[in-house]
């Protein structure tokens, strides 16, 4: 009786595992509930996507589209007037408040304007000759940044586009990078040969603190750096350096005091992906199997840089985090086998989900551009010519 149970559950565990690695098993399977029209002509300029309530929406050259996250059906289109290209993006939404950038072909990105994602509107917009350098939203607020030889900052209402104020930098600074949140607004400034952080009132721009990245060696004004957060305040560091250059993730507390540094190269693997969500980093990092390249999921403390979780995925091929009501979604995408969903609570890192997608999730580009997770489903976004834009995957 042993051996007939030992060869039954032999015999019908063969087709369960081929059935949940194809997504054609209930309870293991995402399957397709909407996809958008495939595009025909594409460019690298101006693609940006956002979730914000039951809106998704998306960006590229010759405009931005609305649809309905449940039913996949267009709610809106915005073009820009006079044949311009949208040329800019801001990363996140501000509620249903996004900026996008567009000018004349070939042209400055001379246009910024604020749009209602619910609807498509355009609340405002403004115009310079020049161009803008770098742009944030947050906290009912737009920072902008200008990189010119007499640089500042300055906010505007994100509802309104009325002036709110202008903060000049110190002398021999010129803005980079700027992040905004109701707490604070930060600003990366490049200072002769060195790369600093300054912290500002949002209320009123009156500066706070000023700090250097490295108080120690100093960060180098040719370093690229962004700000991945402003409040809490963490920035992305990678300098030019040969050897000992700064590659890390470096957060800051509200005085701007030097708090955590997450290397990009450590025991944990090369992080290639981040995401930051309240006093957490989650991170993709890749490290040397066996035979092959695998991957990880970790979990830093911002304040001290430790490592909080990891989970091995094993020989997969990760691709976008989404952290939301405290759950961290991930995609593993395989050609040959198959792409699956993966779930951690991202307090303990416990896998919670593991799903096989009925249907290739990457398209021809070989990669998703940004991922949502709207309640029990999940939306990858893409760009490129032949590829559907949207397409929206539920649990089955």
């Amino acid at each position: 009786m042993i051996a007939l149970a030992v060869v039954l559950g032999v015999v019908l565990g063969i087709p369960f595992v081929f059935l949940r690695d194809s997504g054609y098993l209930p309870w293991f399977s995402m399957t397709t509930a909407w996809e958008a029209p495939h595009d025909r002509v594409a460019s690298t300029q101006g693609n940006g996507a956002w979730l914000a309530g039951d809106t998704v929406a998306r960006s590229r050259f010759d405009g931005v589209t609305g649809y309905d996250v449940r039913s996949g059906e267009k709610r809106w289109e915005y073009v820009p007037p006079r044949r311009a290209d949208v040329c800019a993006t801001t990363a996140r939404a501000d509620g249903p408040l996004v900026l996008i950038g567009y000018g004349e072909k070939d042209g400055p990105c001379a246009t910024l304007a604020a749009l209602d994602l619910t609807d498509g509107r355009e609340l405002w917009h403004t115009t310079t000759k020049t161009g803008y350098g770098s742009a944030a939203v947050g906290g009912g607020l737009v920072v902008l940044g200008d990189g010119g030889a007499r640089g500042g900052l300055r906010a505007l209402d994100l509802r309104t586009g009325a002036p709110r104020w202008t903060a000049a930098v110190p002398e021999g600074c010129t803005p980079g990078d700027v992040g905004t949140a109701r707490k604070q607004v930060v600003a990366l400034l490049r200072c002769g040969e060195e790369t600093k952080l300054a912290g500002l009132d949002p209320a009123d721009g009156r500066a706070r603190w000023t700090v250097p990245l490295d108080a120690r060696r100093g960060v180098a004004a040719d370093a690229t750096a962004s700000v991945l957060s402003a409040d809490p305040a963490v920035v992305s560091v990678a300098e030019e350096k040969s050897g000992d250059g700064m590659r890390a993730t470096l957060a800051f507390g509200p005085d701007g005091r030097p708090q955590g540094r997450i290397d990009d190269v450590g025991d944990y693997g090369s992080v290639e992906e981040v995401e930051v969500e309240g006093d957490r980093l989650f991170a993709i990092a890749s490290y040397e199997g066996s035979q092959s390249t695998w991957e990880r999921l970790v979990a830093f403390d911002l304040a001290t840089g430790d490592q909080l979780w990891r989970t091995d995925l094993g020989n997969a091929d990760l691709d976008e985090i989404d952290v939301t009501d405290g759950r961290v979604t991930t995609l593993d995408f395989d050609r040959k086998y198959g792409d699956s969903l993966h779930v951690f609570d991202a307090a303990t890192g416990d896998e919670e989900d593991d799903r096989a997608f009925r249907d290739h999730v990457v398209g021809y580009a070989d990669e998703v551009g940004d991922m949502f997770t709207y309640e029990d489903g999940v939306i990858a976004v893409r760009w490129g010519s032949g590829e559907r834009p949207l397409s929206a995957y539920e649990r089955w």
